[in-house]
């Protein structure tokens, strides 16, 4: 049985509510679960989880308390584009509306590595670009034929 100050109480009770990631979430519950005086196959029973995983999220909250409830950094793969070659990307999208393809074809001429569209927008997009793609509207077009149509028919 875990033993959690009043504090301790609040602060599990305010990120199983409130936190932004799910797996906090779910991970304050099962400490809450574990200081009612559950034991961890009750409790990997009532969340549906794994015993493994409880006894896990118990041994992280006695290490390291709430912090021990957000999840670890990952390795990931490496990043495609190096610092350098990202701040030059982000200071051309800065200087000049560029499409990804004129971006891209730039980048590549200046000896950067060849990257994938979709990787140039996700470094756009994480810090903070935003853009809209141009639609063509044929209701103007549309509209003017319909005038022009009434307009034939009708007797001046």
């Amino acid at each position: 049985m875990l033993v959690l100050s009043a504090a301790d109480k609040e602060t599990l009770m305010q990120a199983e509510k409130k936190n932004p990631n799910w797996r906090v979430r779910e991970r304050a519950r099962s400490v809450l679960l574990l200081a009612q005086g559950k034991t961890c196959a009750q409790v990997a029973a009532l969340q549906e989880l794994s015993m493994r995983t409880v006894s896990s999220t118990r041994k992280s909250w006695i290490a390291a308390g709430l912090n021990g409830l957000a999840d670890l950094p990952r390795s990931g793969a490496p990043a495609k584009v190096s610092k350098q070659e990202a701040e030059r990307l982000l200071q051309w999208a800065r200087d000049e509306p560029l499409t990804l393809t004129a971006l891209k074809t730039r980048h590549e001429e200046a000896g950067g590595t060849p990257v994938h569209p979709n990787t140039l927008t996700a470094l756009l997009k994480a810090n903070g670009f935003v853009w809209k793609r141009t639609r063509h509207s044929l209701k103007k077009n549309e509209m003017r034929w319909h005038l022009n149509a009434q307009n034939r028919r009708s007797p001046s």
